[in-house]
């Protein structure tokens, strides 16, 4: 990877994925003793991480799900069903083992790692959070950037070490989690920014908002991107000015995960906000993304459909944390599984198929 700042921009070089380790890992598949192409997707995330890792011998432990927490100014506006005072109270559930991630990583054999960008009402954080801040939450971005280009670029530059140092320390697989009351706002902005998509069309409930809150929560959408003129152009400039400490941590997270050749499995919508963002500074990055589901929110869809990522799982849910990125982990476990477990024709003296 080369990482250059370039004005108000950040630029980064990422090896594509591995064409030649793909075609070896499909060509063991294929002399399993199965009809090929039998086990569908499996076969797929197979080959995939192969491609990822430039290697034929796949591995999926350990792996970490990293939760970037952080606060927004814009809840002030009434976009959450939520309190911003609940991310502090979540991080420390987080720090306690307590939340739906904790039991899902434990459940996954994957470690928890948790860091403050910027929680609004942090207190004395217990041991386990790592405290990253750039301040307390970012500004309301309806009423103007939510944050500095500086901001924007240490947030993401710290999100890139913490992949790296994870990635050094022998982590194989990275999963995405955040945490930050007002972050679907966020999130939706972002996502019509680089999508082209109306804030009607990828503006959900997020937090569970009644009918007219989510009317609300559009307009205020509308108004930030009318106030901003963010471009697609200058993807730091629009994180800056409609995203979140944490998305911007998510972004230089996803491209460190692929500057160290590892796959990064995507949660859901805040991730997927985050990714958009990652592809418009490095596309080839994309290479390297897995979406572990479908998220419930509609904007998730349009992130989907833009980055050309089809989820693993859709089972309806829109928690966040980390906790759809880490339900897809038993699918790498058993693609690397089949790959190394499975016998060849020839070794269990299967006969192959005629040809006809």
């Amino acid at each position: 990877m080369t990482h250059n700042r370039t004005g108000s921009e950040l630029t980064f070089t990422v090896e594509p994925i591995d064409a030649d380790a793909a075609e070896a890992v499909r060509r063991r598949l294929d002399d399993k003793t199965k009809p090929v192409g039998s086990l569908g997707r499996i076969e797929e995330i197979a080959i995939r991480l192969a491609a990822i890792a430039r290697s034929t011998e796949l591995e999926t432990r350990p792996r970490a799900v990293v939760i970037f927490a952080a606060d927004h100014g814009v809840v002030a506006r009434g976009v959450s069903a939520y309190p911003a005072e609940v991310t502090a109270q979540m991080v420390r559930n987080f720090a306690a083992g307590g939340a739906a991630v904790n039991v899902l990583a434990r459940q996954m054999d994957a470690r928890t790692v948790i860091v403050d960008m910027g929680v609004a009402c942090a207190p004395e954080w217990p041991a386990a959070v790592l405290c990253h801040r750039l301040g307390a939450g970012t500004a309301d971005m309806a009423a103007g950037p939510a944050m500095t280009i500086g901001q924007a670029r240490e947030a993401v530059e710290q999100g890139v070490a913490i992949a790296h140092e994870l990635s050094s320390g022998g982590v194989r697989v990275l999963l995405t989690g955040d945490m930050g009351i007002g972050n679907t706002t966020a999130a939706a902005a972002l996502t019509a920014i680089f999508t082209g998509r109306s804030p009607e069309d990828v503006t959900g409930r997020g937090t569970g908002v009644d009918d007219r809150a989510l009317v609300r929560k559009i307009e205020v959408v509308r108004l930030a991107l009318d106030r901003n003129r963010p471009r697609l152009e200058e993807p730091l400039d629009a994180l800056a000015k409609v995203g979140g400490f944490e998305i911007a941590a998510l972004t230089g997270f996803i491209l460190g995960a692929a500057a160290e050749r590892r796959p990064v499995v995507l949660d859901g919508f805040i991730a997927g906000a985050a990714a958009l963002v990652a592809a418009a500074i490095c596309p080839s990055a994309k290479g390297y993304m897995i979406a572990g589901h479908r998220s419930a929110e509609p904007g998730h869809a349009a992130v989907l459909e833009h980055l050309g990522l089809d989820p693993l799982l859709d089972l309806g849910m829109r928690l966040g944390e980390g906790t759809g990125a880490l339900m897809a982990l038993p699918i790498l476990d058993a693609a690397r599984a089949i790959l190394v477990g499975m016998s060849s024709f020839e070794s269990a003296g299967v006969s192959r198929r005629e040809r006809r």
